[in-house]
């Protein structure tokens, strides 16, 4: 590697699932350009969301915090200054970065920024800060000063390229880059609505159910899992094979909407000469249910809702080091940190995540075999049942502690991928399922302290 300190392009999206990407082996979305990036850096497909909605997420993207620390989601007081002063942002600049934000910062809630001292704090993390909050109020068609109209996505790359163009030369840049694609627009029926380019996509394909999606499984699930916004969402979205068709493709193409902005980026970047000394880093907020358990949307345990893609591309690394997967558990809590590192900033005690750096050059060190995922937004007009659990690499454990008595379930991920047999009452898996009740225990203790 170089000893010149790196460009960082961090890019996020706004409800990716973690296999809607080419590399990710999806056979039908088009995402060619992400695709070259893990062909030239790293991809991991173990990649999560530790508490699998927007504000909390983004929170512990920005500070390498569990929700439980940083105690930040919807509706809750403004994060405090304490952890901002040690997001990657704030910390990049302090270090003699050129820090923008360009999209949905996320830590806001009905349209309002809820940070303490939200200015002082925002100039702490940004020298340019252009920030969509309001987005919904437009939607994704945004009216041009002659009366036309041009997409979200489509802006935001055009506002990417004239940072890369703007940005002093005399300092390296740390721009993050949030879509708000491929979030459904609410209140529209037509719910994903993708850039003109994207229109023609996948006309011809046919979009798999989920495996679990039979209503039968639906049927057989609890009452209170069966009242809850997941259900609500799928009723809009996925309820019959042709909407299921319909949203799926709209959703992929929003995608790919996304995916051409990352092209545009990488060839900014080469005509400016910076290619070769930006890393870029992708992912998404969490993951999302298209169908499965008869859901849509995210917040629960399961692995659709928890898995995000990945992609970190470092071009300073060796060849031996480009195109590798690497299948360790890679967390939202761990980017923060990774970013640091790379910036060769020392990495504040408090963060709780670990930094991916060392793997993205073959490194083989100790790591985590486990993570504590949890949920805990809850409102009366919104319904979604709080969770909190274990995911290692071959169990998952979950546990809804409202529930009288707490409604447990465990799945054997190697034997049933997509968590359709709950084995909490199985005789021959009564010793793990104690033995992950303790795991929880234990980090939750951790994650809290």
């Amino acid at each position: 590697m170089t000893t010149e300190r790196p460009n960082i392009l961090f890019l996020q999206t706004d409800n990716q699932r973690g296999d809607a990407l080419g590399c990710a082996g999806n056979p039908i979305i088009h995402t060619p350009n992400i695709d070259r990036l893990a062909a030239r850096g790293a991809y991991f497909p173990q990649a999560f969301a530790t508490t699998p909605i927007c504000a909390a997420s983004r929170a512990s993207i920005l500070t390498g915090l569990y929700r439980r620390r940083h105690d930040f989601t919807f509706l809750q007081p403004p994060m405090r200054t304490e952890f901002t002063d040690i997001s990657y942002p704030t910390l990049l600049k302090q270090a003699g970065y050129y820090t923008g934000l360009i999209g949905k910062l996320g830590i806001e809630s009905h349209g309002k920024l809820l940070l303490e001292n939200e200015a002082q704090t925002l100039a702490k993390m940004f020298d340019h800060f252009d920030n969509f909050e309001h987005w919904t109020e437009e939607g994704y068609e945004i009216v041009q000063e002659d009366g036309s109209h041009k997409h979200l996505t489509e802006i935001t790359g055009d506002k990417v390229i004239d940072f890369l163009r703007a940005r002093p030369q005399e300092q390296p840049f740390c721009l993050s880059v949030s879509f708000n694609a491929p979030h459904a627009q609410d209140g529209d029926p037509r719910h994903y609505i993708c850039p003109p380019a994207e229109d023609h996509l996948y006309e011809e394909a046919t979009i798999p159910r989920a495996d679990t999606a039979d209503p039968a499984f639906f049927d057989s699930q609890p009452e209170f899992l069966r009242k809850n916004e997941n259900r609500k969402r799928w009723h809009t979205r996925f309820d019959t094979p042709e909407n299921l068709q319909s949203n799926m493709k709209g959703y992929y193409r929003m995608i790919s909407g996304v995916d051409r902005m990352v092209g545009r980026f990488v060839e900014e970047l080469e005509r400016l000469g910076e290619l070769d000394n930006t890393i870029i880093l992708f992912t998404a907020d969490h993951g999302f249910l298209v169908g499965e358990r008869g859901y849509s949307d995210c917040w629960l345990m399961y692995e659709g809702s928890l898995r995000v893609p990945l992609v970190i591309c470092d071009p300073r690394v060796n060849a031996a080091a480009r195109g590798i997967v690497r299948d360790e558990l890679a967390l939202n809590v761990d980017l923060s940190p990774t970013m640091l590192e790379l910036a060769g900033i020392e990495v504040p005690q408090i963060v709780q995540g670990n930094s991916l750096a060392p793997l993205l050059i073959g490194e083989r060190p100790d790591w985590r075999q486990d993570f504590f995922c949890e949920h805990l937004f809850q409102t009366p007009e919104i319904v979604i049942p709080r969770s909190e659990g274990v995911r290692t690499r071959r169990w998952k454990y979950i546990r809804y502690f409202d529930q009288d008595p707490v409604w447990e379930e465990l799945y054997d991920l190697e034997q049933d991928p997509h968590e359709a047999q709950n084995l909490r009452g199985e005789p021959a898996c009564a010793e793990e399922l104690t033995r992950l009740r303790l795991r929880c225990d234990e980090l939750l203790r951790q994650v809290k302290s």
